[in-house]
């Protein structure tokens, strides 16, 4: 039977991501319709408001112009993340921090890592590029004159998650014709073989579709409640299990800086978000070493806010993924396939790989699914394990020692035993793009490069000769009239955001 109807059940990010996915993908077809149903009762999680430079494969596919996403969804330019007191402050001191920045670690495609191993430690990692500095002098990535979804410098975004996936919302309807329902889901018929025939609203009345997609967030409703699929939880690796989630309203005097800031403190760390209205701001933590009173008047310490008078958003946080994550005619995507903490922008991300991949190999007809299947959940099996391997890492290499959290993560019991192999190799010499031989680890080399070398993580010196030895060193040394250079030619972020909206007025 060829499937013509597509349900996706939850919008928010997540739903709309889809929607736009497939869209995009199927569009061509003209027997086949995609349906987005929301529930006017179901409030959105709207705090996913980081990404990476993945983002823009989608975006530009589904035809947003970079000018349409910046005006309407409050955006500012993220060029990576500055990580604050991840490190002992005894020894490296009170608000010590290194970047996780977008630019690629090898200066004109030279490894300069053996040298900075065995000559260089006193120069902070991520001086290997530029990018970090460029986020200390507030620059924006982009010339004026810059193409759209393209700068002197790789960058992602910060956002408005609400106002992001009502802008998907506008664009899938109006581009791809997608039809947009509202309706409260709350269960659905199944035949013998365990397919989903119907959904079931609130008022009684049914929706018949061919294939579903469950984007409805943690309640995992179609493919957790309705199919069984069992939660993985992943509490005994990760420990981070609730979210405080405040905005803070700009008045407008404030630099934006172009970047996330991450601070830890000690039972987890708090997310910094600048937008151009307001900032977005979270503490995470785990409810095991820290009480929520506590956590409440660190979090007001932090924002300057009486404790007395702040009442945050309290988001709980079931961290892990289900065991498969297409089972029948349903694949869930977004929170209703998996969580773990937002440290690395981890959530739409995934989000986004899984549903492109859904695109990549969707079944055009009822009998292609068993055969697509297991090849979709193997890969996003991989990537979920690899994503929780890296945002374990920043937590097991600290050398915090100030509380039973930061010692308990230091751990090997809550390695996975990839991660521990490659722990144990790059004692002995550095991340290497050949330790991460699929396509599907979402984080690579590069990215393991500036977390392990930010934090100081101990590989023994290399032997090196003297002409890798006096090129690593003028590359580093170039740098610096490069730090130079782009300070003039680049913009503060502020007044290139500014600029684009005067531009846009005149028009």
């Amino acid at each position: 039977m060829k499937i013509k109807r597509i349900a996706i059940v939850g919008g928010g990010t997540a739903g709309w991501l889809a929607a736009s996915h497939l869209g995009a993908e199927l569009s061509a077809d003209k027997e086949l319709e995609i349906t987005v149903i929301e529930s006017a009762d179901v409030p959105t999680i709207g705090v996913g408001e980081g990404t990476v430079p993945y983002i823009m494969n989608g975006l530009k596919r589904f035809g947003i112009s970079e000018a349409e996403l910046i005006l309407s969804c409050d955006v500012t330019f993220k060029q990576g993340i500055k990580f604050v007191n991840w490190l002992n402050p005894n020894i490296h001191g009170e608000g010590n921090y290194y970047y996780h920045p977008f630019d690629v670690p090898y200066p004109a495609g030279f490894d300069v890592t053996p040298y900075w191993v065995s000559h260089a430690k006193n120069l902070p990692f991520d001086y290997v590029g530029i990018q970090s500095r460029i986020c200390e002098l507030g620059l924006s990535p982009k010339k004026i004159s810059s193409e759209q979804y393209s700068g002197v410098l790789n960058y992602a975004y910060h956002f408005n998650a609400t106002k992001f996936f009502k802008l998907l919302s506008k664009n899938a309807q109006e581009k791809f014709n997608v039809v947009h329902k509202v309706a409260t889901i709350v269960g659905a018929d199944k035949d013998d073989s365990g397919n989903i025939m119907n959904l079931i609203a609130d008022t009684g009345e049914k929706f018949a579709f061919d294939f579903y997609v469950d984007c409805s967030g943690f309640s995992s409703l179609l493919l957790g409640k309705e199919l069984g699929v069992p939660f993985i939880s992943k509490a005994t690796e990760l420990f981070i299990d609730t979210a405080l989630v405040q905005q803070v309203p700009l008045d407008g005097q404030e630099e934006l800086n172009p970047y996330t800031t991450a601070t830890a403190h000690k039972a987890g760390w708090i997310w910094d978000i600048p937008l151009t209205t307001r900032r977005g701001t979270g503490f995470v933590y785990s409810s095991n070493y820290m009480e929520h009173e506590e956590a409440l008047s660190l979090y007001a310490n932090y924002l300057g806010i009486p404790p007395d008078s702040f009442l945050p958003r309290k988001i709980p946080m079931n961290v892990g993924y289900r065991k498969n994550f297409w089972s029948n005619n349903c694949v869930a995507l977004g929170l209703a396939q998996g969580f773990v903490e937002p440290l690395e922008a981890t959530s739409i991300l995934v989000a986004d790989f899984s549903a492109e991949l859904l695109v990549r190999n969707f079944p055009r007809h009822s009998e292609d699914i068993a055969t697509l299947t297991p090849y979709y959940n193997k890969v996003v099996t991989h990537v979920w394990d690899r994503v929780i391997d890296f945002i374990k890492l920043h937590y097991f290499i600290s050398d915090r020692n100030d509380s039973p959290f930061w010692l308990d993560n230091q751990s090997s019991e809550g390695l996975s035993e990839t991660l521990r192999e490659r722990l144990e190799i790059w004692k002995i010499r550095p991340p290497q793009k050949s330790d991460f031989f699929s396509r599907f680890d979402l984080f690579g080399a590069d990215n393991f490069l500036y977390v392990l070398y930010g934090m100081k993580y101990k590989t023994r010196e290399l032997i090196i000769t003297p002409g890798e030895i006096n090129r690593s060193r003028r590359l580093i040394e170039e740098n610096e009239s490069l730090v130079e250079k782009s300070a003039s030619m680049l913009l503060k972020q502020k007044d290139w955001l500014m600029r684009l909206n005067a531009a846009v007025s005149r028009v």
